[in-house]
């Protein structure tokens, strides 16, 4: 048996979640992106309430590690490292290109021989991934810009899924005999829960000392137009 905390502020809204021995027993979301760092403790002590445990009878501590926002992936890494230094618990880090594909994979796991996703970076960028039937990676999780979607998508050969968050006009550029596209920009809790319990048992856990989060690309600063 084991209890597992979940942790995602890498996008819009946030989520804390339990799951027990892989079924999502509660949850709570943060749709106020400049109020995750205020409310995730009060979400997870919450949560852990409302499921009748203490912090001291989680089994692991799991986050979702990228990519996203720079500073929602910061705040729900530190979180999670400071919860599993304290309670001496392993911590899972898990890229969000990859738990996109999940409930897809779950479901139609003889159906595709490929599971791919694509999320909007920033205007004209994008994040890329895609895995095989086994969730084995075939393409690493890697930023990209708008001109290498043709490339991209001339990789995606064989029945593939697609899903993620593309600009509409490439809606049908994707589509296509072998592949299907879901637009999808929320990570399934259910099929998380299932892949962070399976992961937990081959104790697939991460360095907390050098784990950071997957950004994928250089931090974007905006040039200073004081003078000296």
């Amino acid at each position: 048996m084991a209890y597992i905390l979940h942790i995602d502020t890498s996008g819009d809204a946030g989520l804390v979640a339990l799951n027990h021995d892989g079924v999502m027993v509660g949850s709570m979301t943060n749709t106020d992106t400049r109020n995750h760092a205020a409310v995730i403790n009060l979400h997870i002590e919450k949560v852990l309430a409302d499921a009748g445990i203490t912090m001291q009878q989680l089994d692991a501590v799991c986050v979702c590690g990228g990519p996203g926002s720079y500073t929602g992936l910061r705040i729900g890494l530190a979180t999670a490292k400071g919860l599993c230094y304290v309670l001496d618990k392993p911590l899972m880090m898990h890229n969000k290109l990859q738990l996109l594909t999940l409930k897809h994979y779950y479901g139609n796991l003889s159906e595709y021989e490929f599971y791919s996703a694509i999320l909007n970076a920033r205007d004209k960028e994008y994040f890329i991934a895609t895995y095989n039937n086994k969730s084995e990676i075939i393409q690493e999780p890697q930023h990209i810009m708008e001109e290498d979607l043709q490339k991209f998508r001339s990789l995606l050969t064989g029945k593939t899924l697609l899903a993620g968050d593309i600009n509409e006009g490439f809606n049908n550029f994707f589509q296509g005999d072998d592949i299907v596209f879901i637009a999808e920009n929320d990570v399934d809790t259910a099929s998380w829960s299932k892949y962070a319990f399976e992961q937990f048992n081959c104790h697939n856990f991460v360095n907390m000392a050098h784990a950071e989060p997957f950004y994928l690309k250089s931090v974007y600063t905006h040039k200073s137009n004081n003078i000296n």
